[in-house]
């Protein structure tokens, strides 16, 4: 049975209204929408969003993402100057800039990405990347780099056991540690943060391993969700985690040495990721 921490409201409000058409208007997209984040309004309230760049469509098909995949749309050179419009007439304190995987170009929209970080910054707001792995190649994820974000962020989404499970082929745990760990050797003083979702079957230990995992590369921040399946599309629930689980990996975060650490069901990369940057700049 569904707890009844699955069911949200619908999002609504004049501020949310009002954003939702300045996106349509620029045809921009967002992770909030396309992944059916439960903490939209809230989210866009406080003055966070996070777009989704270089089209709608995802090159790679991840078992647990609502994502459409295949049929690869061409790259609209002027996204990164909609982007930072947008940003500005929304009147937003932080945002975050994601992408849908780009395997079939030649440098996987490293460049292009790294043109949306330059153009929002130059309007003043902070930036969060949370990228996809590049393949683990340096040359594209110094593009990434350069472009100097205040948070660079990857999702290992999973343990080390399922990962062949749930995400793609191409990419793996181990490839996202090195991704993680090449921004932290790279920049010792850049913030690095990951995610993990719970409902796959992964075992209390295995959570811990991970953990130690992005400790090991110097991760900083750490959330922690429930996998929800967003359509019959993607794989199954598992399991529903308790609260209390939730709350027992918040405080083991913690004693790990995590600077910010969000845990519980409706937790999602971005939820409240202005706060944890702040906590981490008041750590340093």
């Amino acid at each position: 049975m569904k707890p009844g921490y699955v069911k949200v409201n619908i999002p609504s409000g004049e501020n949310y209204i009002s954003i939702k058409h300045n996106l349509m208007e620029k045809n921009l997209h967002t992770v909030c929408q396309e992944a059916r984040c439960p903490n939209i309004a809230e989210c866009w309230d406080s003055g966070t969003a996070t777009f989704m760049i270089l089209g709608s469509n995802c090159s790679r098909g991840c078992r647990f993402c609502s994502v459409t995949h295949g049929g690869m749309l061409p790259v609209d050179p002027d996204e990164p100057a909609k982007i930072r419009d947008s940003v500005i007439a929304m009147n937003l304190k932080y945002a975050v800039i994601t992408s849908v995987d780009r395997d079939d170009l030649p440098d996987q929209g490293s460049v292009h990405y790294s043109k949306v970080i330059n153009e929002i910054r130059m309007s003043g707001v902070l930036v969060e990347a949370l990228i996809p792995d590049f393949s683990g190649n340096e040359e594209l994820l110094e593009n990434i780099l350069q472009s100097n974000p205040d948070v660079l962020a990857h999702n290992v989404e999973t343990v080390r056991r399922l990962t062949p499970k749930i995400r793609d082929h191409r990419a793996n745990y181990e490839q996202s540690l090195k991704v993680l760990k090449y921004f932290k050797e790279r920049n010792n003083t850049l913030i690095t943060k990951s995610s993990i979702m719970l409902g796959h079957g992964e075992l209390d230990h295995e959570v811990e391993e991970t953990m130690d995992d992005l400790r090991g590369v110097g991760v900083d921040i750490l959330t922690i969700g429930q996998y929800l399946r967003p359509s019959k599309k993607q794989i199954e629930v598992t399991e529903y985690c308790s609260m209390e689980r939730f709350k027992m990996f918040e405080k083991i975060g913690y004693e790990k040495g995590f600077s910010f650490v969000a845990s519980g069901p409706l937790v999602r990369t971005s939820y409240k990721a202005a706060e944890a940057w702040a906590s981490r700049r008041l750590i340093k």
